[in-house]
């Protein structure tokens, strides 16, 4: 009976970290512009994801513009992207493993590749939440160098969005 209930809070965690997951990878929130220097008071506001960056003023208005070209982003975003989105289908086919694979459901009972659905089921969780972490922690260390950098002027650094930190705690339930 605890082992049952072990396996659904593992599979509810997971399942969570699959929506954090999806949530990271469509947030604009991975790099938000760093206020720094003499002016407490600023007007815009930035913000980038990997799929769009966005400019918010201090009058309400959010505005939103698609990354226009595939081919002209950098490679680090390209990778990003396509780790991110490999991270979420594995998530998804790891999750109907595991629903195949765990003592309450009937599929393949009394089946000895029952255990073996659920083992492999928890491999894949592994390695989606690994593709999820790699991309999150390249661009937390990006953004930390690119702040320190001291050929970058003020005004245009960056720091971390929520997204990353969303990222980051997905990645770590999926694992």
């Amino acid at each position: 009976m605890a082992s049952l209930a072990l396996e659904l809070l593992g599979f509810s965690l997971t399942l969570l970290g699959l929506l954090g997951t999806l949530m990271t990878t469509v947030l604009p929130h991975w790099w938000r512009a760093a206020h720094v220097g003499t002016d407490i008071l600023t007007a815009v506001g930035y913000a980038k994801g990997l799929w769009m960056e966005c400019v918010w003023h201090s009058t309400g208005i959010f505005q939103c513009r698609a990354h226009l070209s595939q081919l002209a982003l950098p490679p680090e975003l390209r990778a990003a992207r396509a780790m991110m989105v490999t991270s979420c289908c594995l998530s998804l086919l790891a999750s109907g493993l595991a629903v195949l694979g765990m003592q309450c459901t009937l599929c393949a009972q009394g089946s000895p590749k029952k255990a073996s659905l659920a083992v492999s089921a928890g491999a894949t969780f592994v390695l989606a939440g690994l593709l999820c972490l790699v991309p999150v922690s390249w661009s937390t260390n990006d953004v930390v160098m690119d702040f320190y950098s001291p050929a970058l002027p003020g005004g245009v650094r960056y720091e971390m969005g929520q997204a990353l930190y969303l990222g980051f705690a997905s990645a770590l339930l999926t694992i």
